[in-house]
């Protein structure tokens, strides 16, 4: 069951556990793993390089003859030992790109998000009369004072890009540090993780679900 809460803290009923995110995924914390790893790999840019010694400019004499100095043989001052020299397995440019199809996706999103149902970490805001105009007036509410808004639990809000009071979401909150602001269209399966409760407005939620039954159809 999940809470739907007014901007004044006051639950006005309950929700049953939409049927897709109760079904127990414990067996998919692989899928789960391999769906953050691509999250965080594909943005990467896989620019880093470094030279090998024969990319390394100058080196082409012999430093010094080969026997009769007392120091140890050596064919070129860009072999990797010297200084400014060329680097061994150093990194090249490459492409991070990790794959996973749509099903395994969609299937990891689901498994977070229904753990965060069954304990209890989702909470689901009426934001008809969503009038705070103050941040200090938001921590309150999600918090219950501004002072505990420092320490209290990380907390996701999520948003309809849509709905009348996003603006005023975001202007209200982007200076809180422990709290974080989506909407349902860039909310993913790291974010879900990542914070400790996540506060869906109506609008998100209703949105959120629209979109899971959309593919569902389509499977």
């Amino acid at each position: 069951m999940a809470n739907v809460i007014d901007t004044t803290g006051k639950v006005l009923r309950e929700i049953a556990t939409p049927a897709q995110f109760t079904t127990d995924h414990s067996s998919k914390a692989h899928t789960i793993f391999r769906a953050v790893y691509r999250e965080f790999a594909n943005p990467r840019a896989g620019t880093a390089s470094t030279k090998k010694r024969d990319e390394v400019a100058g080196g082409g004499r012999k430093p010094w003859k080969q026997k009769g100095t007392g120091r140890a043989r050596q064919g070129s001052i860009r072999s990797p030992q010297w200084r400014h020299g060329g680097v061994v397995f150093g990194p090249q440019p490459r492409s991070y790109i990790s794959d996973l199809n749509k099903k395994e996706r969609r299937l990891a999103f689901i498994a977070a998000l229904s753990e965060r149902f069954a304990s209890g970490a989702v909470t689901i805001v009426d934001t008809t009369n969503f009038a705070f105009e103050k941040t200090a007036q938001f921590a309150a509410f999600l918090f219950g004072s501004a002072k505990a808004a420092k320490s209290g639990p990380t907390t996701l809000v999520v948003a309809a890009w849509n709905e009348p009071q996003v603006h005023l979401i975001e202007r209200v909150g982007r200076n809180l540090s422990r709290v974080g602001l989506t909407h349902t269209g860039a909310l993913d399966i790291k974010d879900i993780l990542r914070f400790e409760r996540i506060v869906f407005t109506t609008a998100a939620f209703d949105s959120l679900l629209a979109a899971y039954e959309v593919q569902e159809g389509n499977a």
